[in-house]
């Protein structure tokens, strides 16, 4: 069953990152402007972000069985409207459908994962589901860019859409069997208010290591591709580059260090990664020579190794079943506006690549000294804690 759900995990984010190299020249085939352009790609995690919170109110509403199987089969049809889209705007409009169907999995998938993990392999078992999120990075893109070659857009969507179509069908059979029982035993979910998530150190510290993650990975993919070519490489060392830091994660995630995450603190861990993550950063703002880039990248694969467990561990144990969808809810939706706010805000500042490095190195470098402020002893949202 556990394996099952990493498949759904991993084809989840396939699609999402499969869409990365395609989706600018598909919407610039289409006629649309360069900010129609920047309009479609951001539209998707719009949506997204707006799915991701809905799913999490519904999966602890209804359980992430139905959730699921609802986003798997609304996203695998989505995707297939790739086809009908002759101009910009039904682009647009494509593009927010997919988006938001997409955002009803991941919540309620990761929430089915934590809510049957045991307590002391939690660690453990996200990063195993890293692990497959790490895969997805590196395949999705690579298959889509190799494809774009040889057929269209939509086909590719179309492929991803059936894909999503069969999990559904796999997915009725293989995990109805885990039903969800609501617990009636206390008006706890009555009393439950969304601000508790925000006032639960934990849960905050949770929330920002998800924003400053993407954050720093919608820095990397807008800034990195210009040094590259500044220095004179081609696309070609840009994602060897991303490669590195994907393959070195993954190892990580599935290797016996993976224990880690078990037995250290996930605020600790938490910290160590972003901090390395931040280092990374500074450091590619400064060299030049390809095998210190690589240096680099692996730096910052370890940091989002460290940092990916650690704050669905935080995630976990800073929530109780009954609410974990909407914490899960809030937490990828602050995923996807990350990768957004990274683009935008070095875009909006106008900085070059060192300068954008070195403020994205200083700023992870910050969230991390933050993230152990006030942290001296483990807390958790339990029913006396968040509905008094």
């Amino acid at each position: 069953m556990r394996f099952f759900v990493y498949l759904i995990v991993f084809f989840s984010f396939f699609d999402l990152f499969s869409q990365l190299p395609i989706m600018s020249p598909f919407a610039q085939s289409l006629g649309a402007t360069p900010f129609l352009i920047g309009l479609a790609v951001g539209m998707y995690s719009f949506s997204n972000t707006i799915g991701n919170i809905i799913s999490g109110f519904l999966t602890d509403r209804k359980g992430p069985f139905i959730i699921l199987m609802i986003g798997l089969f609304a996203s695998g049809l989505s995707l297939f409207l790739y086809s009908f889209a002759e101009g910009p705007f039904s682009l647009l409009g494509v593009r927010f459908v997919h988006g938001f169907m997409e955002g009803l999995i991941v919540p309620a998938a990761f929430t089915f994962l934590a809510n049957r993990a045991e307590e002391s392999k939690r660690g453990r078992s996200v990063a195993i589901s890293g692990a497959f999120v790490g895969l997805a990075a590196i395949l999705g893109p690579a298959y889509s860019g190799i494809i774009a070659t040889k057929t269209t857009t939509p086909f590719i969507m179309a492929v991803n859409g059936g894909i999503m179509l069969v999990l559904a069908f796999l997915a009725f059979f293989v995990l109805r069997s885990f039903t969800y029982v609501r617990k009636h035993s206390s008006g706890s979910a009555s009393r439950f208010k969304v601000k508790f998530l925000f006032q639960h150190p934990g849960m905050v510290r949770a929330f920002a290591g998800a924003f400053f993650l993407m954050f720093s990975q919608g820095v990397l993919a807008l800034v990195l591709p210009l040094k590259i070519e500044s220095l004179g490489f081609d696309t070609k060392t840009t994602g060897l580059l991303l490669s590195t830091f994907g393959v070195v994660a993954i190892l990580i995630f599935l290797l016996p260090i993976n224990r880690i995450f078990d037995r250290v603190r996930p605020i600790v861990t938490l910290a160590f990664g972003i901090s390395l993550m931040g280092f990374s950063m500074l450091l590619l703002s400064q060299v030049e020579e390809l095998n210190f880039l690589y240096i680099a990248m692996a730096i910052y694969g370890v940091g989002f190794a460290f940092l990916f467990p650690s704050i669905n561990s935080l995630l976990i144990d800073s929530s109780s079943a009954e609410f974990r969808g909407k914490a899960y809810g809030y937490f990828y939706a602050f995923f996807s506006i990350g990768v957004v706010a990274g683009s935008f805000v070095i875009g909006a500042l106008n900085l070059d690549y060192q300068e954008a490095f070195i403020l994205t190195g200083m700023i992870l470098l910050v969230v991390a000294l933050y993230t152990l402020l006030g942290m001296r002893k483990k807390t958790s949202i339990d029913k006396s804690s968040k509905l008094v």
